[in-house]
């Protein structure tokens, strides 16, 4: 029987094929990172000991087609999610004898502290402190909109550029047993870096940063005599680019993470091999109409429409009871055999770009139209919009005043999702959740095709995804309508093969008619719409090639870069003349620039036009 360290060597072949390992420079520093891979793996062998089996390796030298709905059984890949916190192995339960791949790396470790001091402690404290922290900066701050229970306000500040966040590096993860002897052979992934994109990543998304918490800020603006703070480190690694996978052999209890970056550390993350789980892989949302439509085929403006939504798995069975979904409390805290996932920011947050945004896991549906009509709603959507307790759902864009219709609702319907959240007795989280809603179009309501999307997450024996149905309905007309976006064409990067196709990240919706409809400002969430976060995520990220000032690598018309607010600006720009300081006040948001004024219209007569932009 061949030795792990064998078919180590003949697998890195493999890994190294021509159509990945390109002659060039970064070829070259995976081959030496490979070559250190293999060594350290080598060494977490025990000498002389060779497991009974091996277990299945496959090192795909071209990306393997991902498909999160179908039907699936032991022999179907399945991507899956680890977690290791302040230096522990989240446990996983998975189905036994299951073939995988890493389709998802966190890493997190915090410290808490009374001093202001940036995020300086994690060079001595914590999981990271043996890592290189020279480098680091800070590189944005936001203040958290709403107010804490004591009336106090949170500031986040961001760091990067770190060495160890801008340093190439290797995660190998290798299944054992009982006795911490390797069950299969070890998986050498390439983790990339947090500063630019090369041939050989293995992740579609590579996020390394700190982040400070200050929780007792007196205002939005100061944090003065503060004393209430967490500073954190984050690895985000995400959506598999190329695959190896393999399978649980029979006597697998655990995995052992090893990092090239702390190569004398260990992380054991405890696995449950479920021989019989009473669900499948994968995920699906079905919505279906209640109210039918009038004679023609379409609905009539002013009209309710009801529609009934079930979540199943890859094999098509339910995910709970027909006639309602399960309350809030079972979700988040217990039982949830079957993964369903609601919004859970309340006590892990989300922040774009920056921090876990795919662990949000908000369920919810939306309806926008007409389609030819999409564009951003610039209307900041209130607090109190959400927590009404005579409305399960929220008018996000009205005909006369955004141009076009959008409403939408959560599971459970925000006024106990968020009213849970303000209320000390939670009784919205313990409320029954039905599996039917109710959208209103307006009387106003143009004709032509509407967009009902529903998203949501699984998180199911070792796999987290995201999933998104998209229904058109007709009204006004039974002549469809086609949406005109004027942006595009994101497959430039978002490729199928790549892992980061926009079916697989986030909400795995490739359907972009209908983003603007429910990324709409909010009053507690002023980066919510779509083009704030593209502009935030895009600018951000170094690993966007394109230049930041050629607008047309996204922007397709001339018209479409010419709104003039602060949001539009300042989403991108970090910064803006003395000038524009002195008569539109200080940047005081990342995101926007400022408040809820940011998505005022400035003038039609200003930035008319982009330099650089090519249009």
């Amino acid at each position: 029987m061949q030795s792990i360290q064998q078919r180590l060597l003949e697998s890195k072949g493999k890994f190294q094929s021509p159509s990945v390992m390109r002659r060039t420079k970064a070829g070259s520093l995976k081959s030496r990172l490979l070559k250190s891979a293999l060594l350290l793996a080598g060494s977490m062998l025990v000498p002389s000991c060779s497991p009974a089996d091996p277990g299945e390796l496959d090192v795909a030298a071209s990306e393997l087609s991902i498909n999160t709905q179908s039907a699936t059984n032991t022999s179907t890949p399945i991507g899956l999610a680890i977690e290791i916190e302040n230096g522990v192995g989240t446990p996983i339960k998975v189905r036994a004898g299951q073939r995988f791949f890493i389709n998802q790396i966190d890493f997190r470790t915090f410290v808490n502290t009374n001093t202001d001091n940036g995020v300086n402690t994690l060079r001595t404290q914590g999981d990271f402190a043996t890592l290189n922290w020279n480098g680091v900066s800070q590189e944005d701050q936001e203040f958290l909109i709403l107010p804490n229970p004591d009336g106090t306000f949170t500031r986040r500040r961001f760091f990067r550029d770190a060495d160890w966040m801008d340093k190439p590096s290797l995660m190998i993860v290798t299944p054992v047993n009982a006795q911490g002897i390797p069950t299969g052979t070890p998986l050498i992934t390439y983790a990339g870096t947090d500063t630019n994109r090369n041939p050989a990543d293995h992740f579609f998304v590579r996020r390394m940063r700190g982040i400070q918490w200050t929780y007792d800020c007196v205002s939005t603006t100061s944090c003065a005599n503060a004393h209430t703070f967490q500073e954190e480190a984050l690895i985000e690694l995400r959506n598999a680019m190329r695959v190896q996978t393999f399978r649980f052999t029979e006597n697998t209890t655990g995995l052992q993470v090893r990092w090239s970056l702390k190569p004398s550390t260990i992380y054991t993350i405890p696995v449950t091999q479920v021989p019989n789980p009473t669900y499948d892989y994968n995920f699906n949302i079905d919505v279906t109409p209640i109210t039918p439509p009038q004679a023609g085929g379409f609905y009539a403006p002013g009209t309710n429409v009801s529609f009934k939504i079930a979540l199943r798995d890859g094999s098509g069975n339910r995910l709970h009871d027909d006639g309602h979904l399960p309350p809030y409390n079972d979700v988040v805290f217990g039982p949830n055999e079957a993964g369903i996932q609601y919004y859970r920011a309340f006590f892990d947050p989300s922040t774009t770009y920056y921090r876990r945004k795919h662990r949000e896991r908000m369920l919810m549906s939306q309806v926008v139209g007409p389609v030819q009509d999409a564009q951003p709603i610039r209307t900041v959507v209130q607090l109190g919009q959400f927590l009404n307790p005579a409305e399960d759902s929220i008018v996000l864009g009205i005909p006369a005043r955004d141009g076009w219709y959008s409403e939408g609702i959560t599971f459970p319907p925000t006024n106990d999702l968020f009213g849970g959240a303000f209320d000390p007795s939670h009784a919205g989280w313990a409320a029954p959740v039905d599996d039917t809603f109710t959208y209103h179009i307006p009387a106003d309501a143009k004709p032509g095709t509407y967009l009902v999307s529903t998203k949501g997450r699984r998180v199911y024996l070792g796999q987290d995804i995201p999933s998104t149905t998209n229904f058109k309905i007709q009204v006004g007309s039974a002549q469809q309508t086609q949406a005109n976006l004027d942006t595009g064409p994101c497959n430039s990067c978002h490729k199928e093969s790549s892992g980061g196709a926009l079916k697989l990240v986030l909400h795995g919706n490739d359907n972009r008619a209908g983003c603007a409809g429910c990324h709409s400002p909010l009053a507690f969430e002023l980066e919510g719409p779509i083009a704030v976060r593209l502009h935030f995520i895009h600018s951000r990220s170094n690993r966007f090639d394109a230049p930041l000032a050629k607008c047309a690598s996204c922007h397709l018309t001339a018209n479409s870069i010419k709104r003039t607010s602060k949001a539009a600006c300042l989403s991108c720009h970090k910064s803006y003349p003395a000038d524009h300081v002195q008569q539109f006040g200080p940047i005081q948001s990342m995101y926007v620039g400022g408040g809820e004024e940011s998505f005022q219209q400035c003038t039609s007569t200003c930035h008319s036009t982009h330099p650089g932009s090519k249009l």
